[in-house]
């Protein structure tokens, strides 16, 4: 079993910034790649960015690259997402979740149960 808990969500205006923390315990987190998905209102969930287990390899949806930043400390069991420049269109619940391997890729195994993200215009 791995417990995903998420953090950090709000309201912000539209070009401001948050940081989404992910605390993972349960498993070894470091033998993991993790991702950060989302669910818009009346949308499908969506890949946004993940992580390789090191850290070495980081991928990002299109509509985020240049805005979002995803790391990971695997000393704390914790991963990150940094969100700057902000958009309306990026409101949505935002959930991370764990790879059962080192690659990114397939479905994840856990699911965190998400935070509210919602930026003004």
């Amino acid at each position: 079993q791995v417990q995903l808990v998420e953090s950090g969500g709000g309201l912000v205006q539209a070009g401001g910034s948050l940081r989404l923390s992910c605390a993972a315990s349960g498993r070894t987190f470091s033998d993991y790649a993790m991702g950060w998905f989302r669910r818009a209102p009346g949308k499908e969930r969506e890949f946004v960015s993940g992580i390789t287990s090191g850290g070495g390899t980081i991928y990002y949806a299109d509509f985020v690259k240049g805005r979002y930043i995803i790391s990971r400390d695997n000393a704390k069991n914790t991963l990150y997402l940094q969100m700057n420049s902000l958009k309306p269109e990026d409101t949505a619940v935002y959930s991370c979740a764990v790879y059962l391997q080192k690659l990114v890729g397939g479905t994840p195994g856990y699911w965190g149960q998400g935070t509210q993200v919602t930026v003004s215009s």
